[in-house]
């Protein structure tokens, strides 16, 4: 950088826009504010006041994970020269790590007068390894003379209050433009949450879902226009140094462990619940502080709507939204009433392979189709079952949900059914063909719908079923009505195609 650069401050973001991108190998589980794995794009709209010459433009408040390599400055008058992410935070143990081997002035207040005094110094060991000083007296540590004591940290310039991104531009004269900053930055991540209600005779259900925004930034986001895009982004994984929040400032004098110190780290119990027979249940943990960082906002806002990115599926939130640092924020995906849907009862077994008595699978399945009343995509996340008992709502079961497009089939696993078994056994074998038998027990007091899924080995093929077979996802599969209370019985044969 020129060393005749002016050093050029642009003003806060009038604009902002944070489209996130899921995280490629995120399933159903809880997002981790620690672990985010997701990206998003960020676009800021900033006014700058430039001279005339080079200079050194700084955009303070960028997003900790930003990767200065995307970042893209468009409304400059000659573009941009070079770009900078200053990775140095402004901090206690920054400053004293920044200020190592340098001259600066120690102050000193006597207690008794309160006269400030002014000693030159210069920092030996910065804040990890205990901070150690010398003067003209000699080497010590800080807070050893028994006098309140800190130091001035003027001249040390590098640091920033906030992370920064700085360009190098070139104006022919003076000028003020409106410029917008877009980049990539890690640290973000969203999931979606569904629950879905269903009726006391289960035949509909009314389903619900949220969609949670995670910034694991220590930056945030006020009034951004908030997007999230549904799909897998062919996209490299390169790694970007974390800006470094700073530590906590060691400063003890030495020997160490007297009666008068206080603990270093504060220790905090949770307070502890009696149990039944009066013992009190064990809940200690290790204390971070500040406690507020995992926060989760809520807001009933308008419904996310739904556009088409490419083969990708872009959710917009309607309203302006605020994705502070170090936040999870849910924002409403979709309300429907009234869908209708089928309980169907399944097994899935391999061909020509007895199998002791299992509880069948259940499904709950509807149509992503506007007659069904959904007919939008669904991105995949989790979904919470619950059943309709009188006046309450009772949880049945958990599960994922995947990706589902339009007019695609959906189906919500809700666990295996102890009421409803099946039983595989082998009747014959000869060379090349064998005659199996499945029974499947009904002990539920109504008629149920059953799925028998085969699979089959390579060059296998289903002959003489008893029953009318249909074929699915390339699979065989028997389709039946169980009445209430009994058994029902599936016979075929299996061979192996040759040739």
């Amino acid at each position: 950088m020129p060393a005749t650069a002016a050093d050029t401050l642009a003003e806060k973001p009038s604009a902002l826009s944070v489209t996130v991108y899921r995280a490629p190998e995120r399933g159903s589980g809880s997002i981790d504010l620690d672990r985010l794995e997701g990206f998003a794009l960020v676009s800021e709209t900033r006014t700058v006041h430039l001279s005339a010459g080079v200079s050194r433009l700084r955009f303070e408040g960028v997003a900790d994970g930003i990767e200065p390599a995307s970042a893209i400055v468009t409304g400059l008058p000659d573009g941009v020269l070079e770009k900078n992410r200053e990775g140095k935070l402004l901090s206690p143990s920054a400053l004293i790590a920044a200020a190592v081997g340098k001259p600066l002035t120690l102050l000193r207040t006597d207690r008794k007068t309160g006269q400030l005094t002014r000693v030159t110094a210069r920092i030996r060991s910065d804040a990890g390894g205990g901070v150690v000083f010398e003067t003209s007296e000699g080497i010590q540590a800080l807070r050893c003379s028994g006098l309140p004591e800190t130091f001035s940290f003027s001249g040390i310039t590098d640091l920033a209050a906030t992370p920064t991104l700085s360009v190098l531009v070139r104006a022919a004269q003076p000028v003020t433009r409106t410029v917008t900053l877009s980049y990539l930055a890690r640290g973000f991540d969203w999931a979606a949450d569904y629950t879905a209600t269903l009726s006391a005779d289960g035949k509909s259900m009314d389903l619900g879902a949220w969609v949670t925004l995670a910034n694991g930034n220590g930056v945030g986001f006020p009034a951004a226009h908030a997007q999230v895009v549904a799909g897998r982004v062919n996209r490299e994984s390169g790694e970007v140094q974390p800006l470094d929040p700073g530590g906590a400032i060691l400063a003890e004098c030495w020997p160490r462990g007297s009666t008068s110190d206080p603990p270093q780290f504060v220790q905090i119990g949770r307070a502890s619940p009696l149990a039944a027979d009066g013992s009190r249940v064990a809940m200690t943990q290790m204390a971070r502080m500040p406690a507020p960082m995992t926060a989760i906002a809520v807001t009933a806002q308008k419904r996310v709507e739904q556009e088409q990115l490419g083969d990708l599926k872009l959710y917009r939130v309607p309203d302006r939204t605020t994705m502070a640092a170090r936040q999870s924020k849910q924002v409403r995906l979709l309300d429907r009433q009234a869908i209708p849907v089928t309980l169907v009862y399944g097994a899935d077994l391999e061909a020509n392979q007895p199998t002791a008595t299992v509880p069948a699978s259940l499904l709950l399945r509807t149509q992503n189709t506007a007659a069904k009343h959904l007919g939008l995509p669904l991105p995949s996340g989790r979904i919470a079952v619950f059943v309709t008992r009188g006046d309450e709502k009772l949880l049945q079961h958990e599960s994922g949900i995947r990706d589902l497009a339009v007019d695609e089939e959906v189906e919500i696993n809700m666990g295996d059914s102890p009421d409803v078994e099946v039983t595989a056994v082998k009747e014959s074998r000869s060379e090349n063909r064998s005659a199996d038998r499945v029974d499947v027990h009904n002990a539920r007091p109504m008629a149920i719908q059953f799925e028998l899924r085969l699979r089959l080995p390579e060059g296998g093929r289903v002959v003489r079923p008893d029953h009318p077979m249909a074929t699915k996802n390339g699979r065989p599969i028997f389709r039946l009505t169980v009445p209430a209370n009994q058994t029902m019985t599936l016979r075929y044969q299996w061979e192996h195609v040759t040739g």
